[in-house]
C-alpha cells in the first residue's frame, strides 16, 4: 500500500512516467523484491492453512475487524464515518451509493492514507472488508497470482487463453535476446504494478528497447517484454464468474470531421461539461501530445478526414484526458465466452480483466494481435458506473447481490 501512495514521495521529484498517480520508486521496488523472496517461502503455508481451516459460514475478519476498528475510533486513532465524503474515490461512491439504495448500513474507517476499510451490515449480518467485499469462504488460489503478470501468463498460456508472446527477465542481456526473438513492435513494463507506470510502447530498435528496459527497472527487479497487441484496451468485469460489463478505454483523442483542425477538435471536446468533473479531465496538449502528432505526421493545424481517429497520447489515464465508452451490448459471443472462461479458471467471484483488440464486436479468433494483458483482484468497478460515453452499468449492485442476496432490488 505504501509504495502506491502519491502523497508519500519522501523527497522524490514527481515522475512523468508515473503520471497521473505518483508512487515512490524505492518503496515500490523494495516491495517487489520482498514479494519475489517471500512468495516461495509462504506458498506452502498458504496451502497448509487452506487445508486446516475448511470452508465455513463466517469469516474471522468479520468478527474481529469491526471490534478493532471501533476500538481504534474510541481511542481517537482514526475515525469511523457513516457518510461518503466529497473526496472519496469513485469506486467507494459507487459501492456505497448502491449500499444505501439497498438499506445496507456502511461505515468507513479513516486514518491518514488508510481509507479503504469498511464495515457493512444488513439484516444482522456484518461484513468487514478492504476495498471491495468478497463472499464468505476460502480465498481462491488465483488471488495469489492473478495480479502477477508473469505468473498469470503461465496459467493463461497453459489454458490456451490468448496472450502476447514474450516473457519476463532480470538482465539486459536476457532481455535483448528475447527482444530479438519477438515480432516488432514490442512493449516493456514492470512485472508488477498498474496504471501503465514506466511502460514503453512502439519499441522496434535495440536502442529503444534498452531505454524501455531501464525505465521499467526503476520500479521492478524483473521486466516484462511482450509483442505489442493491436487495438484498444478493454476492461471486462466479472462478478460470480459472469460478465457484467465491458468498457473500452480510449487514449486522449479526437475524431476528424473533415472540417476542423486537430487544435479546434480538441477545444470542442474539452468544452464538454463532463470534462470539468473529478472523473474526467481536459485533453492535455503538451509535449507528449506534440510527439504523438509528429509520429502520425500531423500538426495541430491538420484537418483529419471524417472518421479518422487521432490519438494524442498512448496512455489511457483519465488524468490526461483519456475517455471511455461502455460497449457491453456489443460484445461478440466468442469474446464473452473467453472472458467467462477466464472467470472459471480464476475461480474468484470478483475479477477485472484487461484485454486488447480492435473491435469487441468481432470474435477474438479473427483478430490476430489480440489478447489478455492483465487481471485485477480489486477492480475499479466505478469505470462502469461513470463512463464518459454509453450506458452506465450497475456492477456494484451485482456485487452486493453476491454479498447480501436478501438486499437484491428487482
Amino acid at each position: 500500500m505504501w509504495g502506491y501512495t502519491s502523497g508519500m514521495l519522501l523527497g522524490q521529484k514527481p515522475c512523468k512516467d508515473c503520471e497521473p498517480a505518483q508512487v515512490n520508486h524505492i518503496l515500490l521496488k523494495t516491495s517487489s523484491y520482498l514479494s519475489l523472496a517471500l512468495k516461495p517461502v509462504l506458498k506452502p503455508l498458504d496451502h497448509l492453512f487452506a487445508r486446516v481451516i475448511p470452508n465455513r459460514s463466517f469469516a474471522w475478519f468479520d468478527i474481529a475487524g469491526p471490534l478493532v476498528l471501533r476500538l481504534f475510533a474510541w481511542m481517537r486513532i482514526g475515525k469511523l464515518d457513516t457518510e461518503i465524503r466529497e473526496h472519496d474515490s469513485d469506486r467507494t461512491k459507487a459501492l456505497w451509493g448502491e449500499a444505501k439504495r439497498r438499506g445496507i448500513a456502511m461505515r468507513q474507517f479513516r486514518l491518514g492514507v488508510v481509507k479503504d476499510l469498511f464495515i457493512a451490515v444488513h439484516q444482522g449480518t456484518t461484513r468487514c472488508f478492504d476495498g471491495l467485499p468478497r463472499p464468505i469462504g476460502p480465498d481462491a488460489l488465483s488471488l495469489y497470482w492473478m495480479d502477477n503478470k508473469p505468473v498469470m501468463r503461465e496459467h493463461f498460456g497453459a489454458a490456451n487463453i490468448p496472450i502476447a508472446r514474450g516473457g519476463s527477465v532480470f538482465s539486459e542481456k536476457a532481455g535483448l535476446a528475447l527482444f530479438r526473438a519477438l515480432r516488432k513492435p514490442v512493449i516493456t513494463k514492470p512485472h508488477t504494478g498498474s496504471r501503465s507506470r514506466h511502460t514503453t510502447i512502439h519499441i522496434d530498435t535495440e536502442e529503444g528497447f534498452l531505454r524501455g528496459f531501464r525505465n521499467a527497472k526503476v520500479l521492478s527487479p524483473k521486466v516484462l517484454i511482450e509483442e505489442e497487441l493491436e487495438g484498444f484496451v478493454f476492461r471486462g468485469t466479472l462478478i460470480g464468474g459472469k460478465l457484467q460489463a465491458v468498457l473500452r478505454r480510449e487514449p486522449p483523442h479526437v475524431i476528424g470531421d473533415g472540417k476542423h483542425s486537430i487544435h479546434q477538435l480538441v477545444e470542442l471536446e474539452n468544452s464538454r461539461p463532463e470534462r470539468t468533473s473529478k472523473t474526467f479531465h481536459p485533453i492535455a496538449t503538451e509535449e507528449e501530445a506534440e510527439e504523438e502528432l509528429v509520429r502520425q505526421r500531423f500538426t495541430w493545424e491538420s484537418v483529419p478526414e471524417k472518421g479518422t481517429f487521432v490519438p494524442l497520447s498512448q496512455k489511457i489515464s483519465r488524468g490526461i484526458g483519456a475517455s471511455n465508452t461502455d460497449v457491453t451490448d456489443d460484445v461478440h459471443p466468442d469474446n464473452r465466452e473467453l472472458l467467462e472462461k477466464i472467470g472459471a479458471l480464476l475461480d474468484d467471484p470478483l475479477v477485472g480483466v484487461d484485454f486488447i483488440m480492435n473491435d469487441v464486436g468481432v470474435s477474438w479468433k479473427e483478430q490476430v494481435r489480440s489478447g489478455v494483458i492483465e487481471c485485477n483482484s480489486l477492480p475499479f468497478i466505478d469505470l462502469h458506473h461513470y463512463p464518459l460515453n454509453g450506458t452506465p452499468r450497475n456492477v456494484a449492485g451485482a456485487l452486493w447481490d453476491l454479498i447480501f442476496p436478501a438486499s437484491k432490488k428487482e
